[in-house]
């Protein structure tokens, strides 16, 4: 288990329930986590001389510590300053149980590696790989998620969460929330992918949201882990239930559903009661006072990371857990027999220090190969005609005019950038030049935020060979008309020459935001920063006319 001196753990207080047997009904469905099954990891000497410590803990059982507590009772967290750093789960042992949170995926299955897999964050295969090293440490993991693993629709926002379903599963959770944009997909394909197909049932929960009938999946669970149990449900918060329209969606008030589980929950008799909510921050924090008998509450309301330290819910026993966006981050909640910190918490990026998981590798090239079969048109991408009414032609077509601006242009990485779909210097065994998402910016005449081609634009390697790599025309506009006034093909006068030439130009001014479109936030960091521009444009400089 990795132990890099660049990350932050922080603890906090939180009560536990007094220990009983849950009971089973119909509602529920239980789990007993210690039936998964893990493939070994690889070894590296830090991680074996982590494993190492651990195994030295010496845990007693939970039940010998008085953690009762009424459900207003407040009890304070046990912080350490933001600017201490410390390594990952610095001074933990072995917890009884850990829960690891996580949600709001929205579609990142991998970080994309525009900027180099070493600087993003996220994606399936790493998150696996954090799973196992857990479970290699012998920690009891019951997985969480708070829902939303798209964030479009079509069928291309259907086959990736297919996909992420089937990843999920395979790395073993055990509840995972609906999003509004999970219910946004075809009520058909969703019921496909949540529907239960072992004896373990089907991983989707929830107490106010069901598709095509309320018995497909249930509206909480007890999971065993560590000889414990943890009593779990789900919500779709109020603004959230406004966004899903179908009729084949079952939805009941949030508080009038809760009103009903948590009864059953609490006959129960759980050692944890965990609620995630796909809600906002505001009605997260409104249920966590409401409902009191949660121990944990995950939101996936907020913006940007998550926060260090999870939230203490004023007057309750409850700490909210934030989890970020785009599945960059993971949360662990270790549970501990441990008076003063039964609760302990610790945000975890998923950076490039996690290696792969070849199982979530190939549900990635799956996923792509699906594109690769399913085609534009099975994709329902269709080409929309361009703002100027222009159509393609090619960088080349502009090698005459401009040939010291197209030498230019061909040195530089976006002449390559299709190639680098087709040939990916990391994970290279999985192309991606059949993935709308990747083509926007990889090739010339698509709408490089709208995941379309403009008519006339890219369509293939072997239909469209003239408009591989990302072209002059993306940041110049499509150049039909002024390529055919000036080679003679139509007819034009001097004014109508210098207009269209005009049409062209790029004033740097603009140039700028037009390189945003691509180099976002998503695909490069590292254009975010103060001054970027200046830094980048020396790479890409290029006049007019020779």
């Amino acid at each position: 288990m990795r132990s890099s001196p660049t990350r932050w753990s922080f603890l906090l207080l939180a009560l536990s329930l007094p220990l009983s047997a849950c009971n089973s009904n119909s509602s529920q469905s239980v789990v007993d986590t210690t039936a998964h099954e893990v493939a070994e990891p690889v070894d590296t000497a830090a991680d074996n001389a982590q494993r190492a410590s651990d195994s030295n803990d010496v845990v007693a059982p939970i039940s010998s510590t008085n953690l009762e507590t009424s459900e207003s009772e407040a009890t304070p967290i046990a912080r350490q300053p933001l600017v201490e750093e410390l390594k990952l789960f610095d001074g933990w042992g072995k917890p009884l149980v850990a829960l690891l949170v996580t949600g709001q995926q929205k579609g990142y299955i991998e970080p994309c590696g525009c900027a180099g897999l070493a600087n993003q964050k996220g994606g399936l295969a790493r998150r696996h790989t954090l799973v196992r090293e857990l479970k290699e440490r012998s920690w009891p993991v019951v997985a969480l998620d708070a829902g939303n693993q798209v964030r479009r629709f079509g069928r291309q926002a259907e086959l990736k969460f297919q996909i992420t379903v089937e990843g999920l599963k395979t790395i073993g959770y055990d509840a995972i929330a609906f999003g509004e944009n999970d219910l946004s997909l075809s009520v058909g394909e969703v019921a496909a992918a949540t529907m239960a197909v072992d004896d373990r049932g089907t991983p989707f929960l929830c107490a106010n949201a069901a598709v095509l009938d309320r018995d497909l999946t249930p509206r909480f669970r007890v999971v065993e882990a560590g000889g414990k149990r943890i009593g779990i449900t789900s919500v779709l918060g109020s603004a959230e239930m406004q966004k899903v329209s179908s009729s084949e969606i079952l939805l009941q008030p949030v508080a009038d559903a809760l009103n009903e589980v948590v009864p059953q929950l609490k006959e129960a008799k759980c050692d944890l009661y965990v609620l995630l909510a796909h809600a906002s921050l505001d009605e997260s924090r409104a249920l966590a006072q409401q409902f009191p008998a949660f121990n944990v509450v995950v939101t996936s309301g907020g913006l940007g990371d998550p926060t260090y330290e999870p939230e203490r819910i004023e007057g309750t026993k409850a700490i909210l857990v934030h989890v970020g966006v785009k599945g960059m981050f993971a949360g662990v909640i270790g549970v501990f027999d441990d008076a003063d910190t039964p609760l302990r918490y610790q945000r975890v990026p998923l950076d490039a220090t996690y290696a792969d998981s070849p199982e979530m590798l190939g549900l990635l090239k799956s996923y792509q190969d699906q594109l690769k079969v399913t085609g534009l048109d099975g994709l329902g991408v269709n080409a929309v005609p361009h703002a100027t009414g222009n159509k393609f032609v090619g960088s080349q077509a502009c090698a005459d005019c401009h040939s010291t601006a197209f030498d230019i242009w061909k040195d530089t990485p976006h002449a390559q950038a299709t190639e680098t779909l087709v040939h990916p210097g990391e994970r290279s065994h999985i192309e991606r030049h059949f993935d709308p998402e990747c083509l926007s910016c990889h090739v010339t005449g698509w709408s490089p935020q709208g995941f379309f081609p403009y008519q006339s634009g890219y369509l293939g390697l072997e239909r469209t060979p003239a408009l591989v790599g990302n072209g002059c025309e993306n940041c110049h506009g499509p150049g039909s008309a002024h390529v055919a006034a000036e080679l003679g093909e139509v007819e034009a006068s001097d004014e109508r020459l210098t207009m269209l030439r005009e049409a062209m130009r790029l004033p740097l001014s603009k140039a700028e935001d037009q390189c945003r479109l691509c180099h976002d936030l998503d695909n490069d960091p590292e254009f975010q920063k103060e001054g970027a521009f200046d830094k980048y444009w020396p790479k890409v400089e290029h006049k007019g006319l020779d």
